[in-house]
């Protein structure tokens, strides 16, 4: 058996010092990997827990907006508005009218923004199947109408148009309820909203929005 060279031992020793220099790499490359890993499924998980807690808080928010009263509405009482569908015009005793007799056929209510005054009958109609119907005049800033068409324009159950004779620059009618307010960005806006779309003072909660009087 020949012996080794001083060449082939240090051709053995690099290979050897190589093969323990790749050992260590790989070790450390998968203790990174699984640091990474970790991290990433740490985060995952803390992401999806504040998913959680938010959407949570939301649901709490929306649950306490629904039930504490919108400050300054006025209520009038449901037992007193009639329910009959007419075909005939039909006298209101507050304008924009919150209930009362009447016509068969609902104003489209699925986020319709109308750019001319729409018949009070069909929208009463649609405060019946649990619309909320926001109404300016001439006072309105246009960029609170921009806001509210937005908001109404993303919203089911809404609908939206201008009301000349009426006192308040934005007014937000529901069945038996109704609030004014200056401007787009005042809380109680969202509030109304909230609490009222498809809300406990719905008559047909669930009724056709579409498929109604469509007169843009």
């Amino acid at each position: 058996m020949a012996s080794r060279t001083p060449q082939d031992t240090s051709r053995q020793a690099r290979i050897a010092e190589m093969r323990r220099a790749e050992k260590t790499r790989d070790r450390r490359n998968k203790i990174l990997a699984i640091t990474v890993s970790t991290a990433v499924v740490a985060g995952l998980v803390g992401f999806g827990a504040w998913v959680l807690i938010d959407q949570k808080q939301q649901e709490k928010d929306a649950e306490a907006a629904r039930k504490a009263p919108v400050s300054g509405e006025q209520d009038w009482d449901v037992k007193k508005l009639g329910r009959n569908h007419v075909d005939t015009p039909v006298k209101y005793e507050m304008n924009p009218p919150v209930g009362g007799d009447h016509h068969p056929r609902w104003m489209n209510c699925n986020g319709d923004v109308y750019k001319n005054p729409v018949p009070e009958v069909n929208a009463v109609h649609s405060l019946e199947h649990g619309a909320v119907w926001v109404t300016y005049n001439e006072k309105a800033a246009k960029g609170d109408l921009d806001k509210l068409a937005e908001t109404v324009g993303k919203t089911p159950y809404s609908l939206m148009s201008p009301v000349k004779e009426q006192a308040g620059a934005i007014m937000l009618s529901a069945w038996g309820k109704q609030l004014t307010v200056d401007g787009a960005t005042d809380p109680r806006v969202a509030q109304f909203f909230t609490k009222y779309v498809q809300g406990p003072q719905t008559p047909e909660p669930g009724a056709a929005c579409t498929n109604g009087l469509a007169d843009k």
